[in-house]
């Protein structure tokens, strides 16, 4: 195979994993890995790729702000959500007081949590409707409706927070990225995400491993002020600024 024709098909691979070891590129596209090795130095270098230890990411995806509606987001990556906040339910602790960001995975962790005497504070609609169905002590933030995602964003859900201390918060997040880390589209809810995760003791980014390597235009928080939570591990220097959970089923 000709080196364009091997360029041509790294790429196509990278594009539609956003990362692979040099064994697996070896493996795809027929050849060997110091050739595979070669090659993505060169990609690298024409900026085509991102070059790691191991292997290579796809180059970081810059979004923009227009987000799908919450019930399209709730079925995709439905069986890695389902993985991720099953797990994240089982942190928590009766005399917990938690907090849970307004989000599809972090909605699908309230399905999970069983019968306990812990506390929540929630900024969705959705998910303030479904721990009351479930009989758990809840409270809501007030403020602006932001109907794509039903729920509060906002100044004047930033100073319903400043009252309180959570033990633990359960943050959703559009895009996840080393440099800019943790991004969403709207400045408004950056602000109560950012508010959130500053009154927790502890916070837990529920992440499918789409979310890695996109950038949004607000960041809420730095890596290191979150642990992640995910159903594959990312390549490309995230296990260097943050603890990250691998989900395994």
């Amino acid at each position: 195979m000709l080196s364009q024709e091997r360029y041509k098909a790294i790429l196509e691979i990278i594009e539609e994993r956003n990362v692979a070891t040099v064994t697996e590129l070896a493996a795809l596209v027929g050849t060997s890995e110091s050739s595979i090795r070669r090659d993505l130095t060169a990609l690298d270098r024409e900026g085509k790729l991102r070059k790691v230890y191991g292997g290579a990411t796809a180059i970081n995806r810059t979004e923009g702000a227009l987000e799908d509606e919450v019930n399209v987001r709730y079925e995709q990556m439905a069986e890695e959500k389902e993985l991720i906040s099953e797990y994240a339910a089982q942190l928590i602790n009766n005399d917990d007081f938690v907090y849970i960001d307004s989000g599809t995975t972090t909605s699908r962790l309230i399905d999970h949590i069983g019968s306990t005497k812990a506390t929540f504070v929630t900024n969705g609609i959705i998910h303030a409707q479904k721990l009351l169905s479930k009989g758990l002590r809840a409270y809501m933030i007030g403020g602006r409706i932001k109907p794509v995602t039903a729920s509060v964003v906002g100044a004047e859900g930033v100073r319903n927070l400043v009252k309180f201390n959570f033990t633990k918060a359960f943050m959703g997040s559009n895009g996840i990225d080393v440099t800019a880390g943790f991004t969403t589209p709207d400045s408004e809810e950056a602000m109560v995400k950012e508010k959130a995760i500053e009154k927790s003791f502890a916070a837990f980014v529920l992440a499918d491993h789409s979310k890695f390597r996109k950038v949004y235009p607000v960041t809420f928080a730095e890596l290191r002020k979150c642990c992640i939570i995910t159903d594959r591990l990312p390549f490309g220097g995230f296990s260097d600024k943050t603890i990250i959970r691998e989900v395994i089923s």
